[in-house]
């Protein structure tokens, strides 16, 4: 059993991470500013939750603790580029600060939650097309991923004795989260067919995605979590279930969802900018701790329909399912009541 400090615990991934932890056994403090709520924890017992700011983090929090794991920051491209600033100090300032913390107060291992977008090629050019593995090279251009590629090299680059950063780059997530989003491409499409009975393809389809159910992200946290520390210490680590094609994804989630009494229809556009597409390879987790996603889409698409349906979570329009929409709101909803701090401040 490990202390296990989880920064953004109360988030999309964060939340779902939080119960495989607490069933393994490990005693976890979740760290969240609650920017969406405590929706995704209120059903969680015997977790300790401080209410602060990743960028504020009170040295004391760190007593004891065995590993912390870093989910926090924002989240996403759109949030990303609407407040570049706040993004910078979150995704990086912060992911390093939280490492030296680590560091001064005894903690070995320190888990940071990357992104397979920072192998971004788009889709202009058939050459770029390929498998990247941790070892490719990339030079991300958004605001997000230059934010956590850069968050990857001042981590790593305390690597020693005495400190075991570990990173996943995650592959495009889906699925079901008591935090629930429907930003995501896959909860996008199962979101439009409940509710329009139709689903957009930008750019017809053509991108690739690493694709991984937010059950298995949880797994993959938690077996880096456990493994031995020679076999992680400074190492990257890519995770996804599979490469598909949008296009395919869409097939995919249209049979899934006709099994469950949905059908949909398919609209391609093509006017679309900016789309973003990769393939990466998952050989590394494989082979060296033996972890494998197992959820297919399939699977996720009926869990999701499901709970959605149980809970009644159709009220589609709702801005917190959105990332950037629900942060729009909250600093509308500041500068209306007379507050001139933004909320993106610490």
């Amino acid at each position: 059993m490990q202390k296990i400090l989880l920064v953004g615990g109360a988030g999309y991934v964060g939340s779902v991470l939080a119960e495989e932890l607490s069933e393994r056994g490990h005693s976890v403090t979740i760290l969240d500013r609650l920017y969406y709520g405590d929706d995704g924890i209120s059903s969680l017992d015997n977790i300790k939750v401080i209410v602060q700011d990743m960028r504020t983090v009170d040295p004391e929090i760190f007593e004891g603790v065995d590993t912390v794991v870093n989910v926090g920051g924002l989240s996403n491209e759109p949030t990303a580029e609407y407040n570049p600033r706040a993004n910078y100090e979150m995704n990086t300032v912060a992911a390093r600060t939280l490492a030296d913390l680590c560091r001064q107060n005894g903690v070995r291992r320190y888990v940071f939650a990357s992104s397979c977008s920072i192998y971004d090629r788009g889709v202009s050019d058939d050459s770029k097309d390929e498998i990247q593995t941790e070892l490719s090279e990339v030079n991300p251009e958004s605001a997000y991923s230059s934010s956590k590629f850069e968050a990857e090299r001042l981590l790593l680059e305390l690597s020693g004795d005495d400190f075991c950063p570990v990173i996943l780059r995650k592959g495009t997530i889906f699925g079901f989260s008591p935090r629930m989003r429907y930003d995501l491409v896959a909860n996008t499409f199962v979101k439009d067919a409940m509710s329009k009975g139709s689903i957009s393809l930008f750019n017809g389809g053509e991108m690739w995605r690493p694709l991984i159910e937010v059950r298995d992200v949880a797994r993959a946290y938690a077996t880096v979590i456990e493994a031995n520390e020679s076999k992680v210490k400074g190492e990257i680590f890519n995770i996804a279930l599979r490469n598909l094609r949008i296009s395919e994804l869409a097939l995919r989630v249209r049979e899934a969802l006709r099994v469950q009494g949905i059908d949909f229809d398919i609209q391609p556009i093509y006017d679309h900018q900016n789309v973003r597409s990769y393939r990466v390879s998952c050989d590394k987790i494989r082979n060296t701790l033996g972890f494998e996603a197992e959820v297919t889409v399939e699977q996720a698409v009926e869990d999701m329909v499901q709970k959605i349906r149980h809970q009644n979570l159709t009220d589609f329009g709702n801005p917190k399912y959105y990332n950037i929409q629900w942060m729009k709101r909250l600093e509308q909803s500041q500068l209306a009541s007379g507050v001139s701090r933004s909320v993106f401040d610490a």
